[in-house]
């Protein structure tokens, strides 16, 4: 028995050997995931997004600007002119907290009976309301104010999710992480399961261009992929009561954008493997990135440079910023054009490369 044992053990372990795809990711998943997660992962969230309308525009309201900068939580983009402007931008997600200094900041600060700011929070990320109440309860320097000690320095108001319910945020973020796993998955085995079961065979015999096989692929899971938002969408409103503020057209038009997008990442992965578990290893060394660097759980502006700039790279990063704009924030697609400019890149980008990678060749 101990011979027979070890003889198939021997045997696995050549042929493991023999297979250099499986054996560098036997080193490689592990290695670069608790590079990258140990890196990227963090709960001290800092560098959030904030704009300042000073209505104020004294020394005292800048001073008071430049002690909250100083504390490292925010990252003070351009000013807005009005609250309007502001909450435009908060819609759009350009930045994730606004503060408003009153007209009358001078009067509140020698007074003390009144918040002498207001703190605009995006409830529809994780951890940001938390931290910016953090920050609003930070006390403040003598040269900042001079209010009196029960009261509060600033009045916050959480936007777009203002009972703080964490099903808000999860639920729509949802819709691209159960995409990007189920639409990966599917493809990644695409060119590998024609060839395994003999269909490349008569593939190669049509005079179906590389392009045409690739397009054709994705087509039919462009509709899985609507449906399955639509049945994500119904759960998220009827159970857990998650409202949807934006339009539905530009909501679908977002999700075909992101599973056509994923669906080429997938069928990159396909021309890479040469068997279905390869694919599906594959598969997975892309799934964890995605989810975790995403801001589906942390705060994107809460990460390292280096690993926004990877999480740049993936589609569901810039999807979870679009469906939180549009479901949550009320936000039109025309005002997320960045990020959808950015997942037409990709679809662009990885088709090319799935295209010019299939060969109609058995070899």
């Amino acid at each position: 028995m101990l011979l027979r044992l070890l003889a198939i053990t021997s045997k696995e372990v050549r042929q493991l050997s023999r297979d250099r795809l499986t054996f560098g990711m036997i080193i490689g998943i592990p290695l670069m995931q608790i590079l990258l997660f140990g890196y990227a992962i963090n709960f001290d969230v800092r560098d959030l997004r904030a704009a300042v309308v000073d209505d104020a525009k004294t020394s005292h309201s800048r001073a008071l600007v430049a002690d909250l900068e100083a504390t490292g939580v925010i990252e003070l983009a351009a000013p807005s002119p009005n609250v309007p402007d502001l909450t435009r931008r908060m819609a759009s997600g350009e930045v994730s907290v606004g503060i408003v200094i009153p007209a009358d900041f001078e009067r509140r600060r020698m007074g003390g009976d009144r918040a002498i700011a207001q703190v605009l929070i995006d409830g529809s990320e994780p951890m940001v309301d938390s931290v910016a109440r953090a920050l609003a309860s930070v006390p403040l320097p003598a040269r900042a104010g001079d209010y009196r000690s029960h009261t509060p320095a600033f009045e916050v108001r959480t936007e777009y999710n203002p009972e703080r319910r964490t099903a808000v945020q999860v639920v729509p973020a949802l819709i691209g992480v159960i995409l990007n796993m189920t639409m990966v998955i599917f493809t990644a085995a695409a060119i590998v399961r024609e060839r395994e079961r003999g269909n490349l065979e008569l593939l190669i015999a049509t005079p179906i261009r590389s392009w045409e096989l690739m397009a054709g692929k994705l087509l039919p899971y462009v509709l899985i992929g609507l449906i399955q938002t639509t049945l994500i969408l119904t759960v998220g409103a009827r159970i857990f009561d998650v409202p949807i503020n934006g339009s539905l057209l530009d909501l679908y038009l977002a999700a075909a954008l992101f599973i056509a997008a994923t669906l080429t990442l997938g069928l990159v992965i396909s021309t890479f493997a040469r068997t279905q578990f390869q694919a599906f290893q594959m598969s997975f060394l892309t799934l964890l990135p995605s989810i975790l660097l995403s801001g589906f759980v942390f705060p994107f502006d809460g990460m390292p440079r280096l690993a926004q700039l990877i999480a740049q790279l993936l589609p569901l990063t810039h999807f979870v910023e679009i469906i939180r704009g549009i479901v949550l924030r009320g936000a039109p697609l025309a005002a997320m054009q960045v990020p959808a400019l950015k997942l037409v890149v990709f679809f662009i980008v990885a088709l090319a490369i799935a295209t010019l990678r299939f060969r109609k060749r058995l070899d």
